[in-house]
């Protein structure tokens, strides 16, 4: 009996296009997803009293959950049927778009946004799954290149996208956007995707799922509560303890298991393990840069919502500029040497941003962004193609799971710790002198509430002592970049081989977003 890949290469679907269409969109909502909310936080916070720890929350119960059940979405799609379980996941995010563009309450917010990671878990890996049933390997390669574009094109798109729905309609469009998009992958799903499945992909893990994404959770709790309930509180020690209790078990469970669903021993090799290292610390880098800049930008520049938008695509600019010459550049350097320029430059941008004072401008900001986002561009896209090219062709699949994961969690880790950090240095250095009870707290839960509080009263000492204490904050969040960014240079030129002409073996580039499990 001929299998399902077969059949399509006898037969290929006159369809198959348009629901490569209809997949594409579904992966451009996912892309944009990642970065239209860091525009509307300010609104958000501005209007539903939102302080900084549950502005961190709104960005990270989103990739918490996507990072903790990517792997699992992804093995029962494969068992129970990828068409299916990716219907699913669609449903799902647009539910969870619903409630989110419908909540009065902070705590709705986070809720809609962890549930919209259930539903990008499951759409990720199974939306390229599914691809080997729909096209013939001859265009197969076009079909995935065309859906990671998608997804990284999303990126740039989201904070202008945000921006305009922000500067004519309430922050609930930025939520509203996805529900018609969502809706017509929905529906090609429905009548144009073939279904198919591996019978023979591991068992879900149910123990592991609860323990990734318990752990990743209390980590994330304690790194974000830290700085108001203090760093020496029980609450915040006590999720720290858990969290490492549960990831070491975690780790003993999958090293242990026949057939793990992290694979683990993946990281004995040491291509993988370097470029993933290096993967990973470009999302924390470009994660908290996401997240601090917007605030800066619309609390203290006073741009509106689009024009926030607008003024990050300098560092967006730099992943359409490296997508372009990366691979040219590592044909004829080597990744490493590629990258480890990459990240050097990455460094001298963080520590250039740090020097931006209040007086500064936009000008300024706009050509360290530039540089930072050329620097992070050449740096990660070499990387992600490096930790796949050196895996053998039959662990590609649960290597692209490991590295999104992995990514994933960087992520998290930068909206919490660049996060914390900020809010710590906010809340030391405002002089909140003359105000009491909940103007006081108002002010010090964030930059946004500081400049609510002082329109109210007038009082334009408080704003500018906001703005202050915010940009100190923000600059030491770029020295930590300018150090992470040197460090991971380091680690590039101690453990990355070297150019093939010189004996080493180069990596091929991956498209953008290629990481998704296959």
């Amino acid at each position: 009996m001929a299998t399902v890949t077969e059949q399509v290469e006898a037969r290929p679907d006159p369809r198959r296009w348009w629901a490569l269409g209809a997949l594409v969109a579904s992966m451009l909502v996912l892309g944009f997803d990642m970065t239209i909310l860091n525009v509307a936080l300010p609104s958000i916070a501005a209007q539903l009293g939102a302080d900084t720890g549950e502005q961190q929350w709104m960005a990270d119960a989103y990739i918490v959950v996507f990072a903790a059940l990517m792997l699992p979405a992804g093995l029962l799609g494969d068992r129970f049927g990828r068409r299916r379980m990716l219907i699913g996941g669609l449903g799902v995010f647009l539910a969870a778009s619903v409630v989110g563009a419908l909540s009065s309450e902070v705590t709705w917010v986070i809720a809609a946004r962890a549930l919209m990671g259930v539903g990008a878990a499951f759409v990720m890996p199974l939306a390229i799954s599914v691809l080997p049933g729909l096209f013939p390997r001859a265009e197969q390669t076009k079909a995935i290149a065309m859906i990671s574009a998608a997804s990284a094109l999303g990126l740039p798109l989201g904070p202008i996208i945000g921006g305009w729905l922000l500067d004519h309609y309430w922050w609930g469009s930025v939520f509203v956007i996805n529900v018609p998009m969502v809706a017509i992958g929905i529906t090609a799903c429905l009548l144009l995707l073939p279904e198919t499945r591996d019978p023979a992909a591991p068992r879900v893990d149910v123990l592991s799922t609860v323990l990734t994404a318990v752990g990743l959770g209390a980590l994330i709790y304690a790194i974000i509560e830290g700085p108001g309930k203090g760093w020496s509180s029980g609450t915040v020690l006590g999720s720290f303890a858990a969290a490492a209790v549960l990831l070491t078990a975690l780790v003993r469970r999958e090293r242990r298991s026949p057939r793990p669903m992290l694979d683990l021993s993946l990281l004995g090799n040491q291509g993988f393990l370097t470029n993933t290292l290096l993967a990973t610390l470009g999302m924390f880098v470009m994660s908290g840069l996401m997240f601090v800049l917007p605030q800066y930008l619309q609390a203290v520049l006073g741009t509106d919502a689009l024009g926030t938008g607008v003024r990050i695509i300098p560092m967006m600019g730099g992943m359409l500029l490296a997508a372009r010459l990366a691979q040219p550049l590592v044909d004829r350097f080597g990744a490493r040497s590629v990258i480890c320029v990459a990240l050097i430059v990455l460094a001298f941008a963080g520590f250039l941003g740090a020097r931006t004072t209040v007086d500064s401008g936009y000008g300024f900001t706009a050509l360290w962004l530039s540089i930072a986002g050329v620097g992070f561009a050449f740096a990660m896209i070499p990387a992600m193609g490096g930790a796949l090219t050196t895996l053998p062709k039959d662990e590609a699949g649960r290597g692209s799971g490991l590295l999104s994961t992995v990514r994933q969690t960087g992520s998290a880790l930068g909206v919490a710790l660049l996060g914390a950090l900020v809010a710590g240095a906010y809340s030391a250095h405002l002089d909140t002198g003359g105000l009491h009870g909940a103007a006081a707290d108002a002010a010090g839960d964030s930059v946004i509430g500081a400049h609510v509080v002082a329109g109210r009263l007038g009082d334009r000492a408080l704003a500018a002592s906001a703005d202050a204490a915010y940009l100190h904050g923000m600059d030491l969040a770029l020295v930590v970049i300018g150090i992470t960014a040197l460090v991971a240079a380091v680690l590039a030129a101690v453990l990355l081989p070297g150019h093939p002409a010189s004996g080493g073996t180069g990596a091929k580039v991956a498209p953008a977003g290629a990481d998704a499990r296959e």
